[in-house]
This record gives structure tokens, sequence and C-alpha cells, in this order.
């Protein structure tokens, strides 16, 4: 009797496929004047979280407001979300002219949070716009289209909801340059997890990107996980929330900013993974009692605390994630009035 030769020839989901032929662009699809006769009546935030990024925020903010503001008024209102900075960041951004808000003035009277999703929640908060597109602020090299490729698909179908970005993202290392070194967390754990569990999501090209927009009655119904699991978070909660259908991705070319080492990449990839655990506990798909640790333990050659035998330091972090709650549940608790950062 023979033994049973399993089928290992690999194809593509038939969902993933049509959903990324029919819901994928490239921002070339969106020229500006376009996008302007699209627009109508809708009103347009773009937001950027920004945390100690005097050195970069000037050039993304002046080259918003000259392209899109000034020269083709696409977008109505840009704001910078100035989250805790101890540099010149707040006021880098206001020179080049946004609109720059503290993070902790407007969830004032809330529990304090940190991280990148609160930020972004605050600029949410903060944005009047029917539809808002959310920027890193360690761009470098950036261009307009960055904000009119996530805008095009929103304008012009009212099926689409939300947006996310992809890119070519260099890595630039002691040899040379990697072309798309850049995704380490997102190709060794973030799209794995998602392909495990949400394979309905397997085609979006970088699952962590930063840059996304979306209607801001949709991105008000969902959570915000206050670090690095923001992304993940929002992606599957938009897909429970609006259904695949309603979300799309747009190609961006290509995507500089600065690099985390590897340990940092540890802890963001620790905090995605604490936000995919609630997610699935959330379904019923893991124990609802069990709590994982958010204690993680790295290593660190040498230092001055090295352990005799290891020749290393042990460092441990504390990668806990916290959640605001969909800004529409808090609408009535924010600040009648936004709070300019100083």
């Amino acid at each position: 009797m023979g033994v049973p030769v399993r089928n290992t020839e690999s194809v593509v989901s038939p969902v993933v496929e049509a959903w990324a032929t029919y819901r994928t662009s490239s921002a070339a699809d969106w020229p500006t004047r376009r996008l302007l006769r699209a627009k109508g009546d809708s009103r347009v935030s773009v937001v950027l979280p920004a945390h100690n990024e005097e050195a970069t925020v000037g050039a993304i903010v002046s080259t918003i407001r000259e392209h899109l503001v000034d020269r083709v008024p696409l977008v109505d209102e840009l704001i910078v979300v100035d989250s805790r900075s101890t540099d010149r960041t707040a006021q880098v951004a206001r020179a080049a002219g946004a609109e720059v808000v503290s993070q902790d003035a407007m969830t004032h009277g809330l529990p304090q949070l940190t991280g990148k999703g609160d930020a972004l929640w605050a600029g949410l908060a903060a944005a009047e716009g029917d539809v808002v597109a959310f920027v890193d602020a360690d761009l470098r090299e950036f261009r307009p289209h960055f904000v009119t490729g996530l805008l095009g698909p929103l304008l012009t179908d009212p099926s689409v909801d939300f947006v996310k970005g992809f890119y070519h993202r260099p890595l630039i290392g002691t040899t040379g340059v990697e072309a798309d070194g850049g995704g380490r967390v997102t190709e060794l754990m973030a799209r794995p997890m998602l392909n495990l569990f949400w394979p309905e999501l397997a085609g979006f090209v970088q699952p962590l990107a930063g840059e996304y927009a979306g209607r801001r009655e949709v991105l008000a119904q969902v959570p915000f996980v206050s670090g690095y699991g923001v992304e993940t978070a929002m992606l599957i909660d938009l897909l429970e929330l609006v259904g695949l259908d309603a979300l799309a991705q747009v190609d961006l070319g290509e995507r500089k900013h600065r690099h985390q080492d590897t340990a940092a990449l540890g802890r963001m990839s620790a905090q995605i993974m604490l936000t995919v655990w609630s997610r699935l506990q959330r379904r019923g798909w893991a124990s609802p009692d069990v709590l994982p640790s958010a204690l993680l333990t790295q290593f660190r050659r040498g230092g001055s605390e090295a352990l005799p035998n290891l020749d290393r330091e042990i460092v441990v972090s504390d990668v806990t994630v916290e959640e605001r709650p969909p800004l529409a549940e808090l609408r009535h608790r924010l600040p009648r009035r936004r709070v300019a950062a100083a």
C-alpha cells in the first residue's frame, strides 16, 4: 500500500487574490486635480503623530502645506500631535505651518497612556475632517503623493472606508543597501501571525505601515492600542467592523526613515503579539482566563551590571499594551477646544 503524498503546491487564496487585484492601486493613479474634483464638500485632515521628530517634521509639514493646502486646496486641516517631545518638534512643526496639539491636552481627564497609538487617538480626536490621513513624522525625502495616494480611493469610491499604504523600505547597512530589508517585524512576526488567524488580511503588503487613511466616523468606532500594536489591531478590528471589501491599499513607492535596532524590534514584536492575543481572546480563540506575561527579558552585551558567566546585562522591559476605547464612546469627555502644544 503506497504512502499518501501531500500536495505541496501552494496557491493564493481566491479571496486574497481577488481583493488584491480589485482593491490595490498606485499613488500615480490619483492625480491631485482629480481628487480635488472628487472631494466635493468633504473635509480632509492630515495628522502626524510626533515624538522628538524636529529633524524631519518640518520638511513634511512644509511639503503638505505648499502642495496640498496652498497650491491645491485638497487638505483642509494639517495637525501635528506633540507626543511629549523633549526637543523642538512642536516649534518646528508650527513654524512650518501645522496646527500643533498636545497629546496630553487632547486626552485630559482620561487615564494617561503612552506610545504611538495614543497619539494617533488624540489626533483623531482633534481632527474635524470627514477623511483623516495619518502620516509618520520621521519620513525623509517626503513627497505629496504619500497623502494623495491614501486619499484617492476614499474620495472617489464611497464603498472604501480605509486605505493602507505600502512601499519599498530600503535598509542601509554596513555592507550596502537591502532594497526591501526594512520590514523585519512584518516579515518575521506580523505577517505569519495574521496569515494564521486572519488569512483574509494576507493580501496587505505592509500591514504595519504607518501611513493610512480612513473615514472619520469609521475610525471613531474602533479602539486604539496605545503601543506598537496599533496598526495590527486597527486592521483586525476594521476587518470585523466593515469587512474586507471596504479596505484598500495603495503603492506609495519608496519610504525612507530611520530604523530601530534589533532589541527595539523585539519589544515592538512583543507588543504586537500581546495585541493579537487580546483579539484572539475576544473571538474566543484563546482562554479568557490566561494572561500572557508582559515582561520581556533581553540581553545586552557588556554593561556595568553584566553577569559574570554571561558577559551580558539582563534587561527586562514592560511591553504592556493598553487601549483607548473607540472615540465615539468618549467624545463627550474630551475638551471642547483644542489646547495647542507649547
